[in-house]
């Protein structure tokens, strides 16, 4: 059979959904809860599990099915985890951290390079064919072609992530069956793979027109994406759906702490920047004092997933106790349009009217 990818309609039959619409996998934000909301009310719900050990992932995925029986995506992290670990980096970074804490009461724990363990999507791959997930997403790089293989053969689907069209065009390569063009707009973290040096800086709807026109594979826009109106133009443009994250932010069913969503509901614009600071790896966030204090240290910055490690303890500590200026506050540029409310109510707001 001869699929037709140009088809606006192409997407939705192959991912077995109602409406063009995927809810992005934020980790540390999207909730099993979250999920099956979307997903039971037509859109793609998508689970983020990127870099989480293969027991936590198994069991994410089973509260997420206890919730829905549709169609859901789980969400992965494609990157290679460091054969051994930069000392130095790590003895600055922790020496910066260290004092950075004590001056503002917040609590430290040294750890030497033993202490650490990581996980990358290939700790996971057995889990999700256990699990038989269908629907695969990933970002940060690009599968290997063996994985590619594995997933072909049990009929998943698989959706790759992207800031410029040369990196769509390695996914289209790879035989992965569609592309997030991940626009600058976006929250989170980048999915650049080609490009970490020099980011690119692609807005969303010149991104999306250059990728459909350069790639036969379909395209889902995503970046600053928050009403009808904005889906619309981005299928105008030629995507066959839009993945919208921060609006989904206040939802009742998002593991943001209160504090956080405040500190987004009380501005008409919500100031961001991209930075490596806390992860290692860059991510467009709400600028605070953790941000800044690294941003001026003047220090080298380790990789993600070293960084991101380090800086763990702390933003798990400050979202316990609300303290906003040393968390991780992922937000996209039009985070301020955030609604508060179940995300069934938010993902209907959506669609209202969507095919009259």
């Amino acid at each position: 059979m001869i699929i037709d990818n140009k088809s606006p309609n192409t997407l939705l039959k192959r991912l077995n959904i109602d409406f063009p619409i995927v809810q992005a996998p934020m980790l540390g934000v999207t909730t099993p809860n979250m999920v099956a909301e979307i997903a039971n009310s037509g859109g793609l719900g998508s689970l983020p599990v990127g870099g989480l050990s293969p027991e936590k992932t198994r069991m994410l995925i089973r509260e997420t099915k206890a919730r829905t029986k549709k169609p859901f995506a789980v969400n992965l992290f494609v990157y290679e985890i460091p054969e051994l670990l930069n000392e130095r980096e790590l003895n600055v970074m922790q020496d910066f951290l260290e004092l950075f804490c004590r001056e503002n009461d917040l609590p430290f724990h040294r750890r030497v390079p033993k202490e650490f363990k990581f996980y990358n999507h290939k700790d996971q791959l057995e889990i999700l064919m256990d699990e038989e997930v269908r629907i695969i997403s990933f970002t940060f790089g690009a599968l290997e072609t063996e994985t590619v293989s594995l997933f072909k053969n049990k009929h998943v689907f698989t959706i790759g992530t992207a800031t410029t069209t040369d990196e769509a065009a390695v996914l289209e390569k790879l035989g992965i069956d569609a592309v997030v063009a991940q626009g600058i707009e976006a929250g989170g973290h980048r999915g650049s793979f080609l490009h970490q040096e020099m980011l690119p800086q692609i807005g969303l709807f010149s991104l999306v027109s250059q990728m459909v026109d350069s790639i036969d594979i379909p395209v889902i826009a995503a970046g600053g994406i928050y009403d009808q109106r904005t889906i619309r133009a981005a299928l105008c443009l030629g995507a066959q759906a839009a993945q919208i994250g921060s609006f989904f932010l206040r939802a009742d069913e998002s593991a943001v702490g209160e504090a956080h969503k405040r500190l987004i509901s009380q501005s008409n614009m919500v100031k961001t920047m991209i930075t490596r600071a806390l992860s290692g790896r860059w991510a467009r966030g709400i600028p605070n004092k953790f941000i800044k204090t690294i941003e001026n240290a003047n220090i080298p910055i380790p990789d993600y997933t070293l960084q991101n490690a380090l800086t763990a303890p702390i933003r798990a500590y400050a979202q316990k106790k609300g303290l906003t200026e040393y968390l991780s506050l992922w937000a996209g540029q039009s985070a301020h349009l955030a609604k508060s409310g179940p995300a069934k109510t938010l993902f209907l707001s959506l669609i209202e009217g969507f095919y009259e």
